[in-house]
């Protein structure tokens, strides 16, 4: 079935950094039961009396792959590409979109569109999360990762302003008409401080595919800094979930059953087709 970006980079499209990729705050989930205490770990938020998890997740389909953009995916000097990519985009998209002025409404088009961005495709969901990484029955040979990032202790490494602008806002992630008054272009993302960061932006609801998968992106200030490493020295901001091959069977049908599947993150005949397509197979 056709898949668009937001698809794409929360599936199968991270090339592996190595075949023995290991972070240091792995678990290796052993049961279903395990898997949800796992994922709403740290839920209780006090102040507001509620189940309010911190985390935003995104699911894969191999434990060994990494966090590498579609951007640098295309490689040689992709850096000094990127801005020629985006202005292209929009010189040849003129008309067929209502992105309107702001970059980062143009960045999130493109992303949802297959155009290679600095951008990295996350759900505040993590049953969405394991879709993506259980959704092909020819990859269930892999042990599976769900990376969790605690996307709202991340704003506390965000540059002063860009932090007095978010408190501002009452919010711990961005959308473009927060960001653009303060950051007006990629470039100027990257001046605020020398020591790359990461922040999180919700795009606006481009189609039912994103509404439906309640997506986020995240971005780093330069195109060429990586959120794996970035995690790596902030090891309090993240964990990682591995999933057995064995239990991926597990996991696809109690969430078919839990209609979590294409047919409701895909609207449309392609997402009915992809999930009978599965319900069908013969294991």
């Amino acid at each position: 079935m056709p898949y668009s970006a937001v698809d794409n980079d929360m599936s199968s499209e991270d090339l592996p950094a190595s075949d023995s990729l290991a972070m240091p705050n792995d678990l290796r989930v052993e049961s279903w039961e395990e898997l949800q205490r796992e994922l709403f770990r740290d839920s209780w938020d006090d102040r507001l009396n509620r189940y309010r998890s911190p985390y935003v997740f995104r699911g894969l389909w191999n434990k060994h792959y990494s966090l590498k953009t579609s951007l640098m995916r295309i490689g040689g000097d992709f850096a000094k590409l990127e801005p020629h990519l985006l202005r292209n985009f929009r010189k040849y998209a003129r008309g067929t979109t209502l992105a309107g002025d702001s970059i980062w409404n143009w960045l999130a088009v493109a992303q949802h569109h297959g155009l290679p961005t600095r951008l990295l495709d996350w759900t505040y969901s993590p049953y969405v999360a394991l879709h993506f990484a259980t959704a092909d029955l020819n990859n269930f040979h892999a042990d599976g990762v769900i990376w969790c990032v605690n996307y709202v202790k991340s704003t506390e490494h965000l540059p002063e302003q860009l932090q007095h602008t978010i408190r501002q806002e009452g919010s711990n992630v961005f959308t473009p008409e927060v960001l653009e008054p303060v950051v007006t272009s990629l470039k100027s993302l990257g001046e605020f401080q020398e020591k790359p960061f990461v922040l999180f932006l919700e795009p606006p609801s481009l189609d039912e595919r994103i509404v439906h998968q309640y997506a986020l992106f995240s971005m780093m200030s330069t195109p060429d800094a990586k959120l794996c490493e970035w995690l790596t020295e902030h090891p309090e901001l993240y964990y990682r979930l591995i999933i057995p091959s064995k239990l991926k069977w597990e996991i696809r049908d109690k969430l078919d059953q839990a209609n979590i599947t294409e047919r409701v993150l895909f609207p449309g005949l392609s997402g009915i087709s992809a999930w009978l397509r599965r319900h069908y197979t013969t294991t």
